[in-house]
């Protein structure tokens, strides 16, 4: 835990409403200073061949913060959490050593999540600095990885100019990386970056939103993942008739060596994926592919990794001969039942193949049932199997999680 930022932080948070003992009297509020918290509890079991023990992990993550109000274009927030074992030690939590077990990447820890500071002198301008939760788009190339029980936040400044409505430009320097496997991990941090994240949007209408962005990772605690990828991405829907939509989504991108990468490549990313939406139903067909030439592949570690080619997550890394996705997902909107009203079922399937020599990576089937059972209570139950063929090996996970917002 970096304490100079957390100490910053909240003598940040009180100068907001104490500086000016006058002024803060004069404009104070009953909301202020907003507190918050959720409490997560998570079983996750994982039976994957090649090893000895299949994984029984049952955690619980617990978080809270204080979010103040804008105060002359002003705010701050601080947050923290405590993710903690309540069940047996029968899995790898990428720290204990218990390595007969299958990962399930949630050890257990109390650590600062974020801490920054907001500046907003005009609507139209926003800068933000500290440690954050940074997501883009559909989060495949920057996100927080919000599935785990600790976020993956990024130490940044931020800066963003929405001139009109529509038109968003957006520039991020970032110096560390604190992921899901917690300061304990030796993959727990990234420090000493040189990471520059640009992206620059426009509402096309009746089109859709076109996205044009730039990311230049620096990272010498990951050399190899060290890229910078230039791309554009098209996603929007048009309306068929009643409630019917169609729906697509068109993304390309270049990425080549950068920084302490001691690597040479070009490497493409490409994505196609139409869909339908029909009243309760919303259907999606799609390929991805990331480029792989043997020794290197197209990579994307600041993503939210599990959104992406299978719940399973045999593929955090693209294998060096590439990655070819070619996938279904449905999704229904369930009619209520009793007083559950807004669950969903998803169901998906994916089939894999590499880039390069037509290699058959294997299969896998994924399914989930989530619903709010009251408006601070929410369950979900999740499910995949990975059929392996040419990588990996079969494996089978299974969660259950209960989420509560307080």
């Amino acid at each position: 835990m970096n304490k100079t930022i957390m100490l910053s932080a909240f003598t940040l948070a009180a100068a907001l409403t104490a500086t000016n003992p006058a002024r803060a009297q004069e404009t104070a509020k009953p909301d202020a200073i907003t507190p918050y918290a959720d409490i997560r509890y998570r079983l996750e079991l994982v039976d994957q061949d090649g090893l000895p023990e299949s994984a029984t992990a049952s955690t619980v993550r617990v978080r809270a913060g204080l979010k103040t109000a804008e105060w002359h274009g002003l705010s701050a927030l601080v947050e923290g959490e405590a993710i903690a074992r309540v069940g047996p030690r029968h899995y790898n939590d990428s720290v204990n050593g218990l390595t007969a077990y299958p990962v399930v990447a949630d050890p257990s820890n109390v650590l600062l999540n974020q801490a920054w500071l907001k500046f907003k002198p005009v609507k139209e301008v926003e800068a933000i600095a500290g440690r954050q939760a940074i997501n883009f788009d559909n989060q495949r190339w920057i996100g927080s990885v919000g599935w785990r029980q600790n976020d993956q936040t990024l130490d940044a400044a931020r800066l963003t100019v929405r001139p009109v409505k529509g038109i968003a430009f957006d520039y991020s320097y970032s110096w560390r990386v604190n992921r899901v496997f917690g300061p304990d991990s030796l993959q727990g941090i990234w420090r000493d970056n040189d990471n520059h994240l640009v992206r620059a949007s426009i509402e096309a209408k009746p089109v859709g939103t076109v996205t044009a962005y730039g990311y230049f990772l620096d990272m010498p605690d990951a050399p190899l993942l060290s890229s910078k990828t230039l791309g554009v991405r098209l996603a929007g829907d048009q309306k068929i008739s009643g409630t019917t939509k169609l729906l697509y989504a068109f993304e390309y991108a270049k990425q080549r060596d950068a920084g302490s990468n001691l690597r040479n490549f070009s490497l493409d990313y490409l994505l196609i994926e139409p869909g339908l939406s029909a009243g309760a139903v919303t259907a999606k067909v799609g390929f991805e592919r990331l480029e792989g030439n043997g020794v290197a592949a197209l990579q994307t570690p600041l993503a939210t990794l599990h959104a992406f080619n299978g719940w399973a997550d045999k593929f955090l890394s693209t294998p060096a001969n590439g990655l070819r996705d070619l996938y279904a997902d449905i999704s229904v909107k369930l009619p209520a039942i009793g007083p559950v009203k807004g669950a969903s079922a998803r169901v998906q399937y994916h089939d894999f193949d590499a880039t390069r020599g037509g290699i058959d990576y294997g299969q896998e089937w994924g399914a989930m049932l989530a619903a709010p059972l009251t408006k601070k209570l929410a369950a979900t139950v999740k499910l995949a199997h990975y059929d392996a063929d040419g990588f990996a090996t079969d494996t089978t996970k299974f969660w259950f999680s209960l989420d509560l917002k307080l």
